[in-house]
């Protein structure tokens, strides 16, 4: 079987019959860290940042930030690379801040974004003196009025927008609609910026919005900037402030499969960067810093997820050591995947196979209709493109374990997240007769 380029990783190679990822036997790692095993590739992961960088910093006339969106994937050394590579971070946790903070990530770099923000993450935010909290809703900019209004230098805060563009993508992923969970109805925006510039605490940045994700139809982000300088314009003319920033999200979407066209990243930067120079033109206003936050489309492709080939079922099913709780989304919102088996990456396929998962549930399906060589227990299917929402949605559904991950690179494998242990999974389960004791669980 041959490797479509653009789903893998730009270092897989298939030699002797086995896949190498970094440089790296991918057959080895897994016999080396057991499975389910998922390998993020480092050179994979660094050039989509830096394509990113480069592309917006030749497109953009004005000042840019790209900020990696940690939703997709996050953990203490990832954070590292981006902060090594110079982009920002989004978090929408306190944990997600944490790991920023450990990671030596510049606060002034960090967005806090999320819909439903505790009083606590709000807190550590302004504390930390984040670069600035995008405020989803006017509850919440009411507690976090009364959070800042005794600072000295006020919090920076990015007002986030429903533009009412409904994004062609699935709709689990898509958040711009009028009526989404996210983001300020329009009506309501007068009101956010009149507060806003009310509080002394509070220093009004600018607007954000963000559609959805796997996104390929850039028509639909060019009229979110058009919304959203359009908003700008008139909060000019009836309050007298003009944004320091805008921010249009991110989204881009990737291939996941080899009928999919490649991801083209300088392509997006053009687009978004001359749509916002345009309507800034237009509506009379000097170019604000944009702000892009790309999640998928930076660590979807450096990731591969490798399964442990357990049993058949008659032709049509095989059956892996993983599967929904590690990897949601094709049960959630029916992705599809590319995949080869690692040691015997050579070999012709044949009739296609469905691949289910371990767990406890009809839809747990990894990959349907797949074709694969014939498969035999002690095969290991590798899986492309897993770098993005696997990991970071993962559980421990059936009291399973989580799977490590291993950064590779130049040949060498670093594990950057253990694999759980059964103890990891119990830490948390207290038995009758421990801290319970003397409690009254139910009456009669």
């Amino acid at each position: 079987m041959s490797l479509a380029p653009h789903v893998w990783p730009v270092t897989a190679t298939v030699a002797g019959g086995r896949l190498f990822v970094g440089g790296c036997d991918v057959v080895a790692l897994a016999e080396q860290f057991g499975t389910p095993l998922y390998l993020l590739d480092e050179a994979t992961l660094r050039g989509a940042m830096r394509a990113y960088r480069q592309a917006f910093a030749a497109a953009y006339s004005g000042p840019v930030r790209v900020h990696y969106a940690g939703k997709a994937l996050l953990n203490t050394a990832l954070a590292q690379i981006v902060a090594q590579e110079e982009l920002g971070l989004d978090v929408v946790s306190a944990t997600e801040l944490l790991v920023a903070q450990r990671a030596g990530v510049p606060m002034a770099h960090v967005h806090l974004h999320g819909n439903a923000k505790s009083d606590a993450e709000l807190e550590r935010a302004v504390a930390w003196r984040v670069g600035a909290i995008v405020v989803d809703n006017l509850d919440e900019l009411a507690r976090l009025r009364a959070i800042t209004k005794h600072l000295a230098e006020p919090q920076g805060v990015l007002l986030r927008i429903a533009p009412a563009i409904e994004a062609d993508t699935h709709a689990h992923i898509a958040t711009g609609g009028e009526t989404a969970k996210f983001g300020l109805p329009l009506a309501a925006l007068e009101e956010a910026v009149a507060q806003t510039i009310a509080a002394p605490g509070l220093r009004w940045l600018g607007l954000h919005a963000h559609i959805g994700s796997q996104l390929f139809a850039l028509d639909q982000v060019v009229a979110t900037i058009e919304v959203l300088v359009a908003q700008a314009a008139r909060l000019r003319a009836q309050f007298g402030v003009t944004p320091v920033e805008l921010s249009p999200g991110g989204g881009l979407g990737v291939p996941y499969t080899a009928d999919q066209p490649p991801t083209d990243i300088p392509r997006y930067a053009q687009v978004v960067s001359a749509a916002l120079q345009v309507a800034c033109t237009r509506h009379n206003l000097p170019l604000p810093r944009l702000t892009v936050e790309p999640g998928r489309s930076i660590v979807a492709r450096a990731g591969v997820a490798l399964y442990r080939v357990m049993g058949r079922k008659g032709r049509r099913w095989l059956h892996i050591d993983g599967g929904m709780a590690d990897n949601i989304r094709p049960a959630l919102y029916g992705a599809r995947y590319s995949a080869v088996l690692a040691n015997r990456a050579d070999e012709p396929a044949c009739d296609p196979v469905d691949i289910g998962g371990r767990y406890c549930e009809s839809g747990d399906v990894l990959l349907r209709e797949i074709a694969l060589p014939p498969a035999q227990p002690g095969d290991l299917l590798a899986v492309a493109t897993a770098g993005a929402y696997t990991l970071s949605m993962a559980s421990n559904y059936n009291l399973v374990p989580r799977p490590a991950l291993v950064l590779v690179g130049n040949g060498q494998a670093r594990v950057i997240q253990r694999r759980e242990t059964e103890e990891d999974v119990l830490a948390r389960d207290v038995p009758l007769g421990g801290d319970n004791a003397g409690t009254t669980l139910w009456r009669d």
